[in-house]
């Protein structure tokens, strides 16, 4: 379901600014908001919350993956978009010479993002450093810091992105 701020509003009788709060964590919800913003998704509050795990397993298949760009980036979301979902894995094709720059690539606080090349070469800049990753290696990083990868090589890039949320580690 895509829902813009002033749709789910209409529809859960949450103000649009009120759920932009909850949207960036900036506020939490009393359990009543809660209940009308997971009405207004068509979820029960238990789904939102994501107290009920059912069902156990979701699958996304290989020819049904959403997959956004079509140019020199290509991503694949290999992970179900659910409600509450703290991780998500990616199929990333990157083109020779092309980058995911910095602005775009900056996640929520606390996010950390592990990347595994399957093919190709990836360059990783974050917090000054570079990183030079060839098929087979893999990196975890702090992805809420401005960070940029790119494909230093000559020939298109392969690689896994799992992004997490959560606590920063010490």
């Amino acid at each position: 379901m895509q829902l813009s701020l002033r749709d789910l509003s209409a529809r859960s009788g949450v103000s649009a600014p009120m759920l932009s709060q909850v949207e960036r964590g900036e506020t939490s919800p009393t359990l009543a908001t809660a209940g009308r913003i997971a009405s207004g998704l068509e979820l029960t509050l238990s789904q939102l919350l994501r107290l009920d795990e059912a069902p156990a397993a979701a699958v996304v298949r290989a020819g049904e993956r959403p997959t956004t760009g079509s140019g020199p980036h290509r991503v694949s979301l290999l992970t179900p978009d659910l409600p509450g979902q703290r991780v998500a894995v990616a199929e990333h094709e990157l083109a020779p010479g092309e980058s995911i720059p910095g602005a775009d690539a900056r996640h929520e606080p606390g996010s950390r993002e592990v990347c595994v090349v399957l093919a190709g070469a990836v360059r990783l800049e974050v917090d000054g450093q570079t990183y030079d990753l060839a098929s087979g290696d893999a990196v975890t990083f702090d992805s809420d810091l401005e960070h940029r990868l790119s494909n230093p090589g000559l020939h298109p890039a392969r690689f896994l992105s799992v992004l997490t949320a959560g606590l920063r580690r010490a």
